[in-house]
Parts: C-alpha cells; structure tokens; sequence
C-alpha cells in the first residue's frame, strides 16, 4: 500500500500545467471565434477649453465590395527553394504547386549604416519628415517587391498574396521568442486578458486558460505539452511592435492591431475559420503550413464578423497550400477560410497584423443614415406627416402578393422619401464621427529622440537644488511650430461644441483609456485646419489665424501641452 500511494504521489508530481487545468476545469471549454469588443459607453470628460483667448487646463458613388476573385497566376521567378513537403502532422499537399495566388520572391535590401531588419527599417522612417510619407514607406517594405499599387488592385479584399522571400532575417528585430518569454517575466501577462492557451486536435479546438497571471513556468509547461500560444496585444509588450503599427495605422486609415502565435511542432492551434479583418501574416521565425479556402457564399465574402469554428468538412479545396518561412507574407482578405499547422521539425512563431474591421460602406451609412434621417425630420414636413390610416390592411407580408393601387402608392412614396434623403445627409459630419472613433483605436505616435527633445515630453522640468526647475514654457509669436503628426488629431462640429480630437494621451491597450478632446471655441477651427495644411512645415506663431496675439500663444501653449505641437527648436537648451 505504501509502494502504491509513493508511485501515485510520483504520478501526481509528473503532471503537466495542461493536465492541471483539465482536472480542475473539467472538459477542455470548446470556443467560438471572438468578434471584437463593443465600444464602451463613454462618460462625460473634463474639457480643457479656450475661452477668451485664455487656455484653462483641463482633461483631457459607392463601389459595390468585388466578389471573391480566383486567385491571380501571375509568378515572378522564385529564388527561394521550394516548400518542402509537410509531413506526418500536417495534411499532405497536392503534388502541383499551389502558390497560386502569387508567389513572389524579394529582393536584397540596402540596410546602410542603420543595419537591416525591422530595427534598421524604423531608423530610416525616423529620418522622414512627414508621418504619412512614413506610413506610404513602411506598407511598401511591407508587401516588397510587390508594388502597393499592384496589391491594393489585384489582391485588396480580392484574394490571398504570398510573397517567398528566401530572407529570414527580413522581419528581424520586430518581435520573437525571447520577446516572448521577457513579456511573460515583465509579470504583466495575464491569462484571458493577454494571453491564450490553445489546442486543436481531433476535430475540437479547446482553450485551457486558467485565471490570474502567465508565470513563465506555467505557459512554457503548456507549450511543451502541445499547446498554442496566442499574445493578443504584442503592442503592449513591445515598443518594437508598437512603433510599427503606430505607423501603418496612419496608412491604413483604420485600426491596425496584432497577435502573435507560437506553436509548438507538429500541433495546430486553432481550428479552420474566416475574420472579419484584413489578415498580414508575417513568419518571424520557423515555418508553418499554411491552407487558405475562398468564401463558401456570397454572404461570406467580406463579412461583418468571424466564423465560429469550422470543420474539415466544411472546407472544401484549399486555393492556397503552401509552407511559410522566417520572412515569408502570407495576406489574404477577411471572409477567407484559414488554417495554419506545424511540421513535425521546428516550432512557429508569426505576428498577424490585421486592420479594416468594421471599416466598409455598410458600416459608414450605419453612422449617416440615421443622422441624415433626423435632420430631415427636423427639416422637412413630408417626413413628419401621418401615414394612411388604412395602411395595415393592405400592406406587410400577408399582403405582399395582393395587387392593390393603394400598395403602389404606399411603395412609391417611401422609395421618393428614401430618394429624398440624400440631399440630408451630412456625409462630411459622418466622415468625422468615424475619424474620431478612429482617433480612439490608435495607438499612440512613438517619438523619435529629435521629436521628444522638440515636444513637451522633453521638456526638462524637473524638481533640483529644493524647488521645480524649468517650468516655464515660453512660447512667443516667433516660436516655430508644427504637429507632431498629421494624423493625430480631428476636428468635429458637435452638438456639444467643437471638439478636438487627439491620440498623444491614448493607450498602447485598446480602448484602456477614454477618447481624448479639448472643446475649442470655433473660432479655432481656423488654426487648427491652417495646422493641418501646413503640416510638415513648421509655421511661427505669430502665422495663426487667430485674432489677437494672446489667443494664438494660449493655443499653441494648449496644443504643445498637450503633445500634439512639436517646436522647432527646443524651448529650453539643457
């Protein structure tokens, strides 16, 4: 009995953080696809405002979506090997070639004095000026040697484009391993909210997240017992990470987030699904074998949201099979079916850099529509007029087949006010409210060290010798200023007041923070738009479309604490 309780207790001393969490939760939880968080309800803010010229401190015609294109044959030759043929843990590949849907080999990149890889690649974006220039620059090396032109024509919410590299080094230095475990010692990471511990096999996808924090010898037991690894917010962890979609973001005019995904050999994480995003697979380090399958339906292309959990059967033939290596670029449009499997001979390890979520036509007239709606109730009388008294008895769908002039009539009438609606509709008053909840999602601008020394981050007050020291911020009508970003900031006409909406104080988590504002009195609104217009230029001042020399300086003085107005050169020399 005591040999039998010693080898059970040996037993027990043997079990794996998998084996834990499956005793204690019982069996693995089946999971559907996450379709995004809704937007918090937002509070009412303290408003720094400009009244008076004093600055009071204070808080802060429509394309129809193409169809599923098949995918584009059109090859430039390869230098990179080809894909080796998975083996006993992923699905065999047709003997053809399935690259398809462009295969494209890069070629050499200059690294200069700055060095190569992702490290190399931001030093020289931080020479350029203007922050869209920026943005232009890092989406090219991004699908290179693929012109940005070609993609956005032929493969922009169209079809899969893999680009073959041969360069493992391409993305170095943007996020890997070692990133990996430092962000679970940082002892920040915490299971559910950070971190997911997946596993597919046999047809059932489990997550096995326990409460509480990712301690390194927890999520690397897991890994080592087959599971997945999914970072939700590598931005949060690494500065590399978010210099990088901090620039994108400015491109893409949308959100643009990532995830990261580690997979031990031989296992598959998650099961077949399609996004609601537009899905940028970079291979950082290793190999994985990757299936794509175009939309099932017409319903499925382009969709509002992901898919739960698909099985094999569901698939049908993939129209991409093909092994990602380190520097490889895998894209294909939401509503495609994905999914991704390890060799049996190396780990994986990929970012997903993903954006236009929620961002179609559909979604713009959910915001115009109901606006354009109110104004012509408010208006104009016909649509405030009563319906006809009788209308129920020859109208809904018991009645849809019955020929009756009075349906006519009711029918037209509605198409004419629906017409009519157009000429209510304050597109550019929409167009502002989707910039803003835009400005929300950013992230914010990472400053390079000339920027930092030129804002109020750099400012050098400071407490020395018993008191504060340069406090002082000394702007006058000869001080040279500019944005910090071109895209940092939007004004909007509300009914509240104009408002100024910014990013500089925004979160590197998504949506950790509330939208950032000042409410300015309109009358400037013309400094902020001659801000905007001069941008990368720096103006004096003095140059502002203001009224009196006081309110010019109370609003660059608001602007620059704020982080929004860099200088030109620093107010203090330290």
């Amino acid at each position: 009995m005591a040999a039998m309780a010693a080898e059970q207790q040996q037993e027990l001393g043997r079990l794996s953080a998998l084996a834990v969490y499956r005793r204690v939760a019982g069996p693995g939880r089946m999971e559907r696809r996450r379709r995004g968080t809704p937007l918090p309800a937002g509070r009412k803010r303290a408003k720094a405002r400009l009244r008076g010229g004093r600055a009071r401190g204070g808080g802060s015609e429509p394309e129809a979506p193409p169809p599923a294109a098949p995918p584009s044959r059109v090859e430039l030759p390869v230098e990179a090997p080809a894909d080796p043929q998975p083996q006993a843990a992923a699905a065999a590949p047709d003997p053809k070639p399935r690259d398809g849907p462009k295969a494209m080999a890069g070629g050499p990149r200059p690294a200069g004095e700055d060095g190569g890889g992702v490290s190399g690649l931001l030093r020289r974006l931080a020479r350029l000026e203007d922050s869209r220039q920026r943005a232009a620059e890092l989406f090219r090396w991004l699908l290179a040697p693929v012109a940005p032109a070609e993609f956005l024509g032929r493969h922009w919410e169209r079809a899969p484009l893999l680009v073959r590299r041969g360069d493992p080094g391409y993305y170095a230095g943007l996020f890997s391993t070692a990133d990996f475990d430092a962000a679970l010692r940082g002892g920040e990471v915490h299971f559910g909210t950070h971190l997911d511990v997946t596993s597919y096999a046999e047809g059932m996808r489990e997550t096995h997240n326990p409460s509480g924090r990712a301690l390194p010898a927890v999520v690397w037991d897991f890994y080592q017992n087959g599971c997945s690894l999914r970072l939700l917010c590598p931005q949060a962890f690494s500065s590399t990470v978010w210099n990088f979609l901090s620039i994108l973001q400015e491109q893409f005019g949308s959100m643009a987030g990532a995830n990261t995904y580690l997979t031990p050999p031989g296992t598959q994480g998650f099961a077949p699904h399609y996004d609601d995003i537009e899905a940028f697979v970079l291979q950082l380090e290793g190999k994985k074998h990757w299936r794509v399958y175009r939309p099932r339906t017409d319903a499925e292309v382009l969709p509002q949201f992901s898919s739960a959990n698909l099985t094999q059967a569901e698939l049908g033939e993939p129209v991409l099979e093909t092994v990602l290596e380190a520097g490889d670029l895998l894209y294909f449009p939401r509503g495609f079916i994905h999914q991704g499997d390890c060799l049996p001979d190396a780990h994986s390890l990929h970012i997903t850099v993903s954006s236009y979520q929620r961002n179609s036509w559909g979604d713009f007239l959910e915001k115009l529509i109901p606006a354009a709606l109110q104004m012509a109730l408010e208006e104009d009388v016909e649509y405030r007029r009563g319906l006809p008294m009788d209308y129920l008895q020859y109208m809904g769908v018991a009645n849809s087949d019955t020929v009756d002039a009075r349906r006519t009539a009711f029918v037209e009438k509605v198409q004419s006010l629906i017409k009519k609606l157009v000429d209510y509709a304050p597109i550019d008053a929409a167009v502002d409210q989707r910039a803003k909840s835009f400005l929300h999602d950013c992230l914010p601008p990472v400053l390079t060290q000339s920027e930092k020394a030129q804002s109020v981050y750099g400012f050098p007050a400071r407490w020395q010798n018993g008191g504060p020291c340069d406090v002082d911020i000394l702007i006058t009508k000869d001080t040279e200023v500019r944005l910090l970003r071109h895209g940092i900031v939007r004004l909007c006409n509300e009914e509240a007041g104009v408002m100024l909406y910014y990013t500089t104080e925004n979160s590197r988590v998504y949506h950790k923070e509330e939208p950032k504002f000042l409410e300015l009195d309109p009358e400037y609104t013309d400094s902020i738009e001659f801000l905007l217009s001069s941008y990368p230029n720096h103006v004096t001042v003095d140059n502002l479309p203001c009224e009196t020399l006081e309110e010019k300086i109370s609003l660059a003085t608001l602007l620059f604490e704020k982080g929004i107005l860099t200088t030109k050169k620093p107010l203090v020399q330290v």
